[in-house]
């Protein structure tokens, strides 16, 4: 398969609740129903997934190679689901975080188990509070090994494919982080923060108590790679890192192995080696179709274009923004990434000069063109986000029991409109082709 056609896939995750906005437990029941109607209609059963508790689901989307094409897709799971959903009577809430406090239902599974007794359970909770969106940049065949991160019969245009893949997929982070910001309240609470970023991932740097505090090797945004062999490095440092972290915890090695664990699967930071062949971005918060659509169209026309160009992707410590230069694509040094530029986007968001004017710079690397819908249009200075509309509604830093379950039930309205208006532009650009 040429660079050129390789493919990029979705997975989102959406809590699910009652007619008032209370989460429910029905997830079982709901992924049921939505299993025979994928059966029925022709699309893929093993599409809807189980997730940490049984309020939670994940809907993964099969790969495509256009945007347009994953946008039919994903749309086309999503009316499945909120068609079952209304069936059995729950909707589904699709932003990154519920906004009133909540004690999670979680799975009796042991692969969650073993993560309960070595991170902690009130820790682990964060786990189950949180809904984000991955995105998966489809690599050569045979190129990563589960075992050993990357496979020792791939390619040397295979690993310089992979490099710059998992380099641009870093210095991407931070823009996913600010354009996806969604929901600003987390147990009632909104501290002006982006709230999934800093309860899922957590910072002693920056003092955020998230789930992966105290565990940065397998949980946080790890530095760049100078090279395959440095990739590798990292994946074997989070993996030694869980596997002590176990034994801290007092939970055998072989309880991982026996829930299926293996080097990669010893990692959960926002860009990693996924096992199915791809470099997973992690970063997104949950959010309607419209703004996972118009990111992944970002990130697909940028990673496109340093496949086509054969550029290669340089962090550079004098680089704050996105700048080509001849045959190589220079991004902001981690220091001032992970820190200052990562710190602006979480807490100022879109808002900060140094965050936009590096925005700015990815939206016109991007530069895309024919992909099918114009997601991409008008996404430029000044970046509107989710989590800026709902606080203009509600602008303070407690938000009441009604009000919560209103912001929910509005947030339920708002995807199932959006699916519908956006299927129908599907319906009308394919009726004009």
């Amino acid at each position: 398969m040429e660079a050129t056609e390789r493919r990029i896939g979705l997975e989102q995750e959406f809590f699910l609740v009652d007619g008032e906005g209370v989460p429910s437990d029905r997830a079982d029941k709901f992924l049921s129903r939505c299993r025979e109607m994928a059966a029925e209609e022709g699309l893929e059963p093993e599409s809807f997934v189980e997730e940490v508790s049984r309020s939670i689901i994940e809907i993964n989307n099969p790969p495509a190679r256009t945007i347009a094409g994953l946008a039919e897709t994903c749309l086309a799971s999503l009316d499945l689901a909120l068609r079952a959903g209304r069936e059995i009577g729950v909707r589904l809430y699709p932003l990154a975080t519920y906004p009133l406090p909540v004690a999670p239902t979680l799975r009796d599974d042991p692969s969650y188990e073993l993560q309960i007794r070595t991170i902690g359970h009130a820790r682990f909770l964060n786990a189950a509070r949180c809904a984000g969106v991955h995105l998966h940049l489809e690599l050569p065949t045979g190129t990563v090994d589960p075992d050993t991160v990357v496979s020792s019969g791939a390619t040397p245009a295979a690993r310089e494919e992979l490099l710059n893949l998992y380099n641009l997929a870093t210095a991407l982070d931070p823009a996913l982080v600010a354009l996806t910001r969604a929901c600003p309240f987390y147990e009632g609470l909104a501290p002006g923060l982006a709230v999934r970023t800093a309860f899922y991932r957590g910072s002693t740097l920056f003092g955020w108590e998230g789930l992966y505090t105290n565990l940065p090797e397998v949980g946080v945004l790890r530095p760049y790679a100078r090279s395959v062999e440095e990739l590798v490095e990292h994946g074997f440092a989070g993996y030694r890192a869980w596997l002590g972290a176990m034994d801290r915890a007092g939970v055998e090695r072989r309880t991982f192995f026996e829930t299926g664990g293996n080097v990669l699967k010893a990692s959960w930071n926002p860009v990693r080696l996924n096992q199915h062949g791809t470099v997973e971005l992690r970063g997104m918060d949950g959010n309607y179709p419209q703004v996972v659509l118009t990111v992944a169209a970002l990130i697909h026309a940028t990673a496109n274009r340093v496949r086509e160009e054969g550029l290669i992707v340089e962090p550079d410590d004098q680089t704050y923004v996105f700048e080509v230069d001849g045959d190589r694509l220079l991004v902001p040094g981690f220091e001032y990434l992970g820190k200052s530029l990562f710190y602006a986007t979480a807490t100022i968001g879109v808002e900060s000069p140094e965050v936009c004017a590096y925005l700015d710079s990815i939206v016109e690397f991007a530069a895309p063109e024919g992909t099918g819908l114009d997601y991409l249009s008008g996404l430029g200075a000044p970046y509107n986000t989710t989590e800026a509309e709902i606080l203009a509604q509600c602008p303070r830093d407690i938000i009441s029991k009604d009000e919560g379950l209103r912001l929910i039930r509005e947030s339920c309205n708002e995807l199932e409109e959006q699916v519908s208006s956006l299927r129908r532009k599907i319906t009308e650009i394919s009726a004009e082709t």
